[in-house]
């Protein structure tokens, strides 16, 4: 997929947070027949046979079968089953070997590209991830420091290269701007929008990162996202504060400025227009009956850093989630429980900070 000529990648930008942090790993076999329940309260669930294969069932649609190979994604919250059941030629290879990978994910970002996926997909290993399987089990069964690390980034980095792999099949359904991306006109000014989403952005500056004019850049977005440029840019502005409530200390005002509101009244009138509530009781309704801000420092710290980095280099050219482990039965395999860190135009008092000279005299996507 086509990305910014100023190197950001939005795909990484989604599940730059979606990642494992001290993973447990157990390693077992299945008996023959044998059964395991899989990914209760987790919101996805990975599972990869490192030998011979089996059927995957969600009590809703047809069983899936998986072997060695190949990878599934199970989106949750309920429950699932995996049986033992090798097929021709594989049994005689021994037991079979599962690797599972449960992941809480409550950030609002990520969400944006997981919520389409489907309850089950199944993928054949891409070339940059099949090495991937042999190392893996080698490392599973070593000690020393570092290991811990070594494994989390594994098992985030098979992740990803499943969902690249999905999202690029015939039969995928990604949402219209992930399609985008691809577009040589609207896709620069979408990876734009998402390096720094604070800035006061024109509709001549994003034309211009394409080099066309506004009207046919704001004709091409509109048909090709379904939303107008300042509507996209909203949207992706109040995901980011939706997570930093959840996620983070920071003030309402403080977050109304991170994501590029002048103040706090614009900023919570366009939160609850589109959110149905106040940002206040927003943080109240994510917070409540969940451990979700031990690690709030970290996650704006990453926050923080990504967006100014992000923000140099388009001007130049968290919390952790509960722990939720997979509930398996005694034969377990392996388990990873994972963290994560998942309108209209913009009126003249919900106009972002910071307006330059040049913001004034062309159309902005901010009114």
């Amino acid at each position: 997929m086509d990305t910014y000529r100023g190197g950001v990648d939005v795909f990484d930008e989604l599940l730059r947070n979606v990642r494992g942090n001290g993973s447990v790993f157990e390693q077992s076999q299945l008996a023959p027949s044998g059964s395991l329940l899989l990914g209760e309260s987790a919101s996805l669930t990975l599972c990869a046979p490192m030998r011979g294969g089996g059927v995957l069932d969600t009590g809703a649609g047809e069983p899936r079968r998986i072997a060695a190979g190949e990878t599934a994604i199970v989106c949750g919250p309920d429950p699932f089953t995996f049986t033992d059941a090798p097929g021709p030629g594989l049994a005689e290879a021994g037991p079979t070997v599962l690797m599972v990978g449960s992941y809480d994910i409550r950030a609002e970002v990520p969400q944006r590209l997981l919520r389409v996926l489907p309850r089950v997909a199944v993928v054949t290993d891409a070339e940059d991830c099949g090495p991937l399987r042999d190392y893996l089990q080698a490392q599973l069964a070593l000690s020393g420091p570092g290991r811990q690390i070594v494994l989390d980034r594994m098992l985030d980095w098979l992740l990803v290269c499943t969902l690249r792999e999905w999202f690029d099949r015939p039969e995928a359904a990604p949402p219209a701007w992930y399609r985008a991306l691809g577009d040589d006109v609207v896709g620069p000014a979408l990876a734009a929008l998402h390096a720094d989403p604070a800035r006061a952005w024109s509709t001549a500056e994003l034309a211009a990162t394409a080099g066309v004019a506004r009207t046919t850049f704001t004709t091409r977005f509109t048909a090709s996202v379904g939303q107008s440029p300042a509507a996209y840019l909203t949207e992706w502005r109040l995901t980011l504060a939706a997570d930093l409530l959840a996620h983070s200390e920071l003030t309402v005002a403080a977050i109304a400025r991170r994501v590029g509101y002048a103040d706090a009244f614009g900023f919570s009138s366009a939160f609850k227009r589109v959110r149905g509530m106040s940002p206040s009781a927003y943080r109240r309704t994510a917070v409540g009956g969940s451990d979700t801000r031990g690690a709030t420092a970290d996650y704006a710290r990453q926050a923080s850093a990504s967006a100014a980095a992000n923000s140099a280099k388009v001007r130049g050219s968290r919390p952790s989630a509960r722990r939720t482990p997979s509930a398996t039965t005694a034969s377990e395999l392996v388990r990873i429980d994972r963290k994560a860190p998942d309108q209209r135009s913009i009126s003249a008092s919900e106009r972002p900070s910071a307006v330059s000279s040049r913001t004034k005299s062309a159309t902005s996507t901010g009114t």
